[in-house]
C-alpha cells in the first residue's frame, strides 16, 4: 500500500463532468489499497471571475480581504469532489487549507508555506477515507486565510506529500508529461520518462509553463518524487526525481524551454566605474521587476555599455527608470528592444560532455540566426534572439542534438 498525493488543476476540475471524471480516477487508485490525498484547484475560470467581482466592488481592494475571496474558489471544488466520491461510495472528507492546518507567514497573496500538522489527514487515510483539500491556501499565525499565489495548488500538494512522507506526488495537468520541448512548436517532441529536480528547475525558470518553480523547490528540498500526468488520458506520465538517469552519459540534453515574454533594455556610454553595475540595476530591482540576462561590456573611451532582459510586460516601467538613470549618470543613450525570445539547453548530461555550446552556436548560424546574448549555468545554456525566429530556433536544436530519438 502506498500514500499518494495528487493534485487537479482548475482545467481539470473545471466542470461537473470532469470532476465526476476525477472522482472516478481517483477512486481507482483508492480501490488498488492505496492511501489518496488529493489537492484540488478552482475550477477553471473561477479564480478570473472572483477578481473582477473585486474590482467591481472596489479598484484596489485590501489584500487580507482578496485572500478570504479568493479561497471561497478551491472550497467550492473540494466539497463537490468529495461529493462525487461519496456518490461512488468512497469515503471522503474535504478540508480547507486552515482545517489541514497549512501554515503560512502572513505575506497575503503570496504567502509562503511554514509549516504542516498532518495529525487530522493521518487520522481520515488511517480510517481508510480519501481526503481533498484545498490547494492554494493556508492561514498564518493569526488565523487569517492566505493565499500562495501563482501555482499555489501544485505547492500545496508538494508539501502536504512532504508533511506526510507520501510515496509520490502526481500532478494531473492538460498534458500527459514533460516533453523535450513544447509540441506546439516541435511536432517531433518526445515525453520524457524521468526527468531530475534540477533539470526541471531550470526547464521552469526558462519558461517551460508543465511545472511552478516553487513545487519543484519544495519538492527537491524534501526529496518527493514528481509525477506530471494527463488528466484525460491514461499514462506514466514524466517522473521527475532526485537521481540522475543510468544513461546520463548518452543523454547529452533533456529538453529546450524557451519564452516568448522576453524584453531587452541597453544603456550605452555609462561612465565605467565601481559600482556602476548597482547604480543600474539598484533602481530596477527597488521597483520589483526581476531581472534575467546580463552582459557587461568596457569600450576604450572609458565608457560602459549594460544590457539586460526582463519580462515583458516590465518594458514600459523598466525603460522608464532606465531612463532617468540615464539622465544621472550622463549615459550616451537607452535602447529596447520587446521582440526577443529566450531559448534554452538544459541537461545534467553537459557536465560530461564538451563542446554543448559550440554545437548549438554552429546548429544557430547555419540557419543564419544571429546571438544577442548568452548566458550558461552547469547544466544550462541560455540564448537570446530576435522573437520572429524562435520556432525555426527550436526545431533546429532539437534536430540537431537528436531529441526527437528515443533514448
Amino acid at each position: 500500500m502506498a500514500l499518494i498525493v495528487q493534485k487537479y488543476g482548475g482545467t481539470s476540475v473545471g466542470s461537473v463532468e470532469r470532476i465526476l471524471a476525477v472522482a472516478e480516477k481517483v477512486k481507482s487508485w483508492h480501490d488498488r489499497g492505496n492511501q489518496v490525498v488529493v489537492v484540488v484547484s478552482a475550477m477553471s475560470g473561477e479564480t478570473n471571475r472572483l477578481i473582477e467581482l473585486a474590482r467591481e466592488i472596489n479598484p484596489d481592494p485590501s489584500p487580507r480581504e482578496m485572500d478570504v475571496l479568493l479561497s471561497t474558489g478551491e472550497q467550492v471544488t473540494i466539497a463537490l469532489l468529495a461529493m462525487a466520491l461519496h456518490r461512488l461510495g468512497v469515503d471522503a472528507r474535504s478540508y480547507t487549507g486552515g482545517q489541514v492546518h497549512i501554515r503560512t507567514d502572513s505575506a497575503h497573496s503570496k504567502a509562503r508555506i511554514m509549516e504542516i500538522d498532518g495529525t487530522r489527514v493521518r487520522a481520515d487515510l488511517e480510517a481508510g477515507r480519501v481526503v481533498v483539500v484545498a490547494g492554494f491556501q493556508g492561514v498564518d499565525e493569526n488565523g487569517a486565510i492566505t493565499t500562495l499565489g501563482r501555482g499555489g495548488s501544485d505547492t500545496t500538494a508538494v508539501a502536504m506529500a512532504a508533511a506526510l512522507k507520501a510515496d509520490e506526488c502526481q500532478i494531473y495537468t492538460d498534458v500527459d508529461g514533460v516533453y523535450t520541448t513544447d509540441p506546439r512548436v516541435e511536432p517531433k517532441a518526445r515525453r520524457l520518462a524521468r526527468i531530475t529536480f534540477e533539470e526541471m528547475l531550470e526547464m521552469a525558470s526558462s519558461g517551460s509553463k508543465v511545472l511552478q518553480i516553487r513545487s519543484v523547490e519544495f519538492a527537491g528540498k524534501y526529496n518527493v518524487p514528481l509525477r506530471v500526468l494527463s488528466s484525460f488520458e491514461e499514462g506514466e506520465g514524466t517522473l521527475i526525481t532526485l537521481d540522475e538517469d543510468d544513461d546520463v552519459e548518452q543523454a547529452k540534453i533533456s529538453g529546450i524551454a524557451f519564452s516568448r515574454d522576453e524584453a531587452k533594455l541597453t544603456i550605452r556610454g555609462v561612465p565605467d566605474h565601481p559600482g556602476v553595475a548597482y547604480q543600474i540595476l539598484g533602481p530596477i530591482g527597488e521597483a520589483n521587476i526581476e531581472v534575467d540576462m546580463i552582459v557587461q561590456n568596457i569600450g576604450k573611451d572609458d565608457t560602459t555599455d549594460f544590457t539586460f532582459t526582463v519580462h515583458r510586460n516590465d518594458l514600459p516601467r523598466a525603460e522608464e527608470i532606465l531612463r532617468n538613470i540615464a539622465g544621472k549618470l550622463g549615459a550616451r543613450e537607452v535602447e529596447t528592444d520587446g521582440e526577443i525570445a529566450k531559448i534554452a539547453l538544459v541537461g545534467v548530461g553537459m557536465r560530461s560532455h564538451a563542446g554543448i555550446a559550440s554545437a548549438m552556436f554552429k546548429a544557430l548560424a547555419e540557419k543564419n540566426i544571429n546571438i544577442q546574448m548568452i548566458s550558461t549555468s552547469e547544466i544550462k545554456i541560455s540564448v537570446i534572439v530576435e522573437e520572429i525566429y524562435l520556432e525555426l530556433a527550436v526545431r533546429t536544436l532539437h534536430e540537431a542534438f537528436g531529441l526527437d530519438k528515443d533514448r
